[in-house]
């Protein structure tokens, strides 16, 4: 056995705790013992990772029996490229290639994978479709009409909301009582409906062949709760590798144990001082409860030192993640000792908030930090709706972060069901959207299109089904299309470029910026070059989709240079040389919502600790002391004042540099604006134009 590729000088230099993790087990005669990585914020967890399974294949591992499992597809490349890349240094470079581990990608796209194989053994046909959570709505809907629950004397909940509700289930392996009282106790009159309802949502699925994203995970869990299946699908993988473990649901951490129950082979790397994903259903117990569920337990290797983050802002991160009563103990250090202090800074009010960030960013420009080496991070959207404004009117370009996604986009939306149409004539919901393109056809006349397309899977019964006057023109060339698609006549990826071309006019009728989609259907036929096959496309661009239209369809028409306002759980994973953290207050971090209960408490400590920690070279905290709130019961328009965050105690102000904004404001930090003379300028207003 060599491990010489990680200790060549030509790749980046792993420190020791780095080393230990990647080395641990390599060479053992029967496998190694499980393995639990504690990856602090910045401390190298990629390359750590990249080396490992480059290592354990020079050591003699069959890439073919490694399982890597990601939280997207572009982490599964850029791991897959980097050991690429290590493995290059030491092997021929077709050899490398060959040598990348062939199971990388999310939990929901190998479930799909392995389910496929499997299909004729779990009781499904092969060729199911998958649905998208805007899918899953209508299906939903669909199954609520067909259970008769179209008729309630009390609003019944809608259907993102019995989506969202049914999810949980499924993720958390929850009962539907607990779920609803804990998540949604607003619909709890609702709950022998939403059981009924989620019957025949499951068997209008099973009847469609088509699976969610949730079934992807529960038919995958499923499938391992047999012992004879989950011997073989076991035995198929020496090494299975987890990344970011921290944020894995109860059903996933199922899927790991029954992979591997007794640990061997076994690694998950992850930080329980970022998991801020329970209301994805994630867990911060599997991460916690990892080494004990093995015998002997499951040794931890922790990696503390950052290459992000001067050591004054990772003692302050490190104070506040402090308090937390449970974790890992680690204290992230780093050799960049240079650096003033985090700063903490008071305004009055959130209009005060606005324009000190919106100056500090200008002077930072001016110091020569760009804009988009600044962000501006905050827990809730709406709370930088202020700093929007006043960026706007400074003309301060900048872009916020949990947009519109690319594939949420209509006429995206509409190409791609008319592939699964084609893949499946089954799918009703994807068959109902793609009828109703056609000009003259409605729901009714959709519905008869979707039963005959679906006595068949070549479409032929189209060609006898007898439609209105209204909904014949066009209809002869729908039909043919769905012939060619469902014959496979075009090889990939033409078939995507001949539904592009019958959807185009549909668009120039339907959309009035019909040029613009068309090109963002074009960019989605670039990407379509990037998989092999039409069930590769649809199934792993609808389980991890680009992030944006803008991603995919040509360079933003925006500012060259522009700032980054996002919310604290999507800037996860990413680094600025200069963060905003706003609303520093209780209130808003932790937000007044989510204070319920301790470990929704712990959850917002450990989501100020990952806003802290994206701060490379400069971190400023900012507390308003007051908020005006609209519409208080009983009590009208009023200023509420706001306490620093209770993750900043007294004992921890030592690391932060305190100010006040402006300098002016100190002398009076409690004086309000209505306190003086009131002066009602609206009905001054109306008076004018009596």
């Amino acid at each position: 056995m060599s491990l010489a590729l990680i200790r060549q000088p030509a790749v980046v230099a792993l420190n020791p705790e780095q080393q230990r993790a990647v080395e641990h087990g390599i060479g053992a005669a029967e496998g190694f013992s499980p393995l639990l990585v504690i990856a602090g914020a910045g401390s190298g967890k990629t390359a750590m990772l990249a080396h490992r399974v480059a290592a354990l294949i020079l050591a003699g591992a069959d890439p073919k029996r490694i399982m890597l499992a990601t939280f997207s597809r572009r982490a599964a490349a850029e791991l897959v490229r980097r050991v690429e890349r290590l493995l290059a240094r030491s092997l021929p470079p077709e050899a490398a290639a060959a040598a990348a581990p062939e199971y990388a990608g999310t939990f929901h796209a190998i479930g799909a994978r392995l389910l496929r194989e499997y299909a004729s053994r779990v009781g499904l046909d092969p060729q199911f479709t998958i649905h998208d959570r805007e899918d899953s709505a209508d299906l939903m809907n669909w199954a609520r009409h067909e259970a008769g629950l179209t008729e309630t004397k009390d609003r019944f909940p809608t259907k993102a909301t019995c989506v969202s509700i049914y999810s949980r289930v499924v993720n958390a392996r929850a009962g539907l009582e607990a779920t609803i009282g804990k998540w949604f106790p607003w619909v709890a009159a609702h709950a022998g409906a939403l059981r009924v309802l989620f019957a025949a949502y499951v068997e209008a699925k099973q009847r469609q062949n088509v699976l969610d994203y949730d079934d992807l995970l529960l038919w995958f869990a499923q499938m391992l709760a047999e012992p004879e299946i989950a011997a073989e699908i076991a035995g198929r993988f020496d090494h299975l590798l987890v990344d970011e473990y921290q944020d894995t649901n109860a059903l996933q951490a199922d899927i790991v144990l029954a992979l591997r129950p007794r640990g061997a082979g076994l690694t998950v790397v992850g930080d329980d001082a970022q998991s801020i994903y329970s209301f994805r259903a994630a867990t911060v117990r599997n991460i916690l409860d990892f080494p004990k569920n093995f015998e002997p337990a499951a040794r931890v290797v922790t990696l503390d030192r950052n290459y992000r983050s001067t050591q004054a802002i990772l003692s302050a991160a490190n104070a506040v993640i402090a308090l937390a009563p449970e974790r890992f103990a680690k204290d992230l250090w780093t050799d960049r000792k240079e650096g003033a202090p985090p700063a903490l800074v008071t305004v009055a009010e959130e209009a005060e908030q606005a324009r000190y960030v919106a100056t500090a960013v200008l002077a930072s420009r001016e110091a020569g930090a760009a804009l988009k080496a600044q962000a501006v991070l905050f827990r809730a959207s709406h709370h930088s709706a202020a700093l929007e404004l006043e960026l706007t009117r400074r003309n301060i370009p900048f872009v916020k972060f949990g947009g519109l996604k690319f594939l949420d986009a209509a006429h995206v939306k509409d190409a791609l069901a008319l592939m699964r149409f084609a893949e499946n004539p089954r799918d009703r919901v994807a068959g109902f959207r793609v009828a109703q393109l056609l000009p003259g056809v409605g729901p009714k006349i959709a519905e008869s299109i979707v039963i005959a397309a679906a006595e068949d899977d070549g479409f032929a019964a189209l060609a006898a089904l007898a439609l209105p006057a209204r909904a014949r023109p066009g209809f002869a060339a729908f039909a043919d299309l769905l012939r060619r698609l469902a014959s496979r006549a075009a090889p990939w990826p033409g078939e995507l470029a001949d539904a592009v071309a019958w959807l185009s006019p549909q668009i120039e009728i339907r959309y009035d910026d019909a040029a613009a989609r068309i090109g963002d259907l074009e960019a989605l036929e670039r990407i379509a070059g990037s998989f092999a096959s039409r069930e590769r496309f649809l199934s792993e661009l609808t389980l991890d989709p680009p992030d944006a239209t803008s991603d995919e369809a040509g360079p933003p028409l925006r500012d060259e240079d522009y700032l980054i306002l996002s919310t604290i759980h999507s800037a996860k994973g990413q680094e600025w040389r200069s963060v905003f953290v706003l609303n520093c207050v209780d209130g808003c971090i932790p937000s007044d919502l989510a204070t319920g209960s301790s470990e929704e408490i712990e959850e917002e400590r450990r989501l100020l600790y990952v806003a802290m920690t994206r701060a490379k070279d400069e971190l400023t905290l900012i507390a308003p002391q007051r908020f005006y709130v609209h519409g208080q019961p009983k009590r009208g328009d009023r200023n509420v004042f706001a306490g620093r965050t209770r993750f900043i105690p007294q004992p921890l102000l030592k690391h932060f540099d305190r100010r006040t904004w402006p300098a002016a404001a100190a002398a009076e930090p409690a004086r309000l604006a209505s306190e003086g003379p009131r002066v009602d300028l609206a009905a001054r207003m109306r008076a004018m134009w009596r």
